[in-house]
C-alpha cells in the first residue's frame, strides 16, 4: 500500500522529538503507544529515512531526525501563525506583527514604533515579548517573532541587522556616592568599584563593550553580581552592592536612589539593532521597516 505524508505525521513525530519517550508522546497525543509506533515507522519508511534511534534504555533522534525537528517545529509554527493572521484579516483587520525587544528599547524605540503604527496603520496588531538576544534570534529564525530588537554586531545567515539608535552609556552609582557629574574625570576613578553588569547570555556585545570601558580606563572590573533586568541592576546599586555602567536612556522611567553620570568622552556607543529574516513574508513587517527607517 502507498502511503503519503500527512500533517498528523509531522504532529506525531514532533511529539516524540520533543519528549524522546513514546509513551509520554502517546499521552501528550492522546493516542495509544502501539499507534503512534506505527505511525512514527511508517513515516520513516515514506521517507526512507531513519528518525529515531531505538534502544531498551532509550530514544534518541538520528542525525536526519534533529534536522527533521527543526524544520518541523518551522513549519507547524508557521500554519499556527497562518490561521491567526487569516482570522484577522477576514475581521478587517491587517494582520499581526510579532515584536521582541530588549528593555531598553522600551524606553523610546519601541513605543515609538507602536505610537507610530497606530497612527499610520491602526488595523495591525501587535504583539510584544521583552526576551534577551539570544532568544530574539532563535525566534526569529523559528518564525515566532516577526521583528527584533537586539545589541548585536552579527547574525546568523539569512537574518537582516540595521542599526536604529545609538546611544551613550552611563555610570549608575548609589545616591551618597562621593563621586558625581562635577568631580568625575575618567573611568579610572571606580575601578577600586564592585561592578553589576547585564548577564553575558542576555547581552555579548553589551557585556564586552563595558569590558571594554574598563580597559581602556586602565582596569579590569571586579563584577560582583550580573542581572538580565535593568530594574534589578539599579535596585543592588542603590543597595551598595555595586555599580553600573548602561546606556543612558536606560535612566529614564525608574525612581531609585541612584544617579547617572554619562560618558560622553568615551568612543563606545550603545547602538541598539532591529533584526528580522531576510525571507519573512508576512505584509506588516514591510510597514514597521518604512517607520523605523523614515527620516
Amino acid at each position: 500500500m502507498d502511503y503519503q505524508i500527512e500533517l498528523r505525521h509531522f504532529v506525531y513525530f514532533l511529539a516524540v522529538a520533543e519528549e524522546l519517550h513514546f509513551r509520554k508522546a502517546a499521552e501528550k497525543l492522546f493516542i495509544s503507544q502501539p499507534g503512534l509506533s506505527t505511525q512514527i515507522k511508517q513515516m520513516e519508511e515514506i521517507l526512507g529515512t531513519q528518525l529515531f534511534v531505538r534502544d531498551k534504555k532509550k530514544v534518541r533522534l538520528s542525525p536526519a531526525g534533529a534536522y527533521l525537528k527543526g524544520e518541523v517545529e518551522f513549519i507547524l509554527n508557521h500554519l499556527e501563525q497562518t490561521k491567526k493572521q487569516l482570522k484577522l484579516i477576514d475581521q478587517g483587520h491587517l494582520g499581526e506583527i510579532r515584536i521582541g525587544f530588549l528593555g531598553s528599547a522600551m524606553q523610546n524605540v519601541v513605543p515609538n514604533l507602536l505610537l507610530d503604527l497606530k497612527q499610520e496603520f491602526p488595523l495591525i496588531h501587535t504583539s510584544l515579548e521583552e526576551l534577551s538576544n539570544r532568544a530574539q534570534i532563535r525566534d526569529i529564525l523559528h518564525d515566532q517573532l516577526d521583528l527584533g530588537f537586539v545589541r548585536l554586531s552579527r547574525v546568523p545567515k539569512g537574518l537582516k541587522l540595521k542599526p536604529v539608535y545609538e546611544d551613550t552609556f552611563s555610570l549608575v552609582l548609589p545616591q551618597d556616592h562621593p563621586l558625581d557629574a562635577s568631580t568625575f574625570k575618567n573611568i579610572k576613578q571606580v575601578s577600586e568599584d564592585d561592578f553589576i553588569l547585564f548577564s553575558q547570555d542576555y547581552s555579548p556585545l553589551y557585556y564586552d563593550t563595558v569590558i571594554s570601558i574598563c580597559e581602556d580606563g586602565g582596569f579590569s572590573p571586579k563584577v560582583s553580581h550580573k542581572s538580565v533586568h535593568a530594574q534589578t541592576i539599579f535596585k543592588l546599586v542603590e543597595n551598595k552592592l555595586g555599580i553600573a555602567i548602561v546606556p543612558t536612556a536606560l535612566q529614564d522611567g525608574f525612581q531609585m536612589k541612584v544617579k547617572f553620570i554619562e560618558l560622553k568622552r568615551i568612543k563606545q556607543r550603545a547602538v541598539l539593532s532591529m533584526v528580522w529574516k531576510e525571507d519573512n513574508r508576512n505584509p506588516a513587517l514591510k510597514n514597521c521597516m518604512d517607520l523605523l527607517l523614515k527620516p
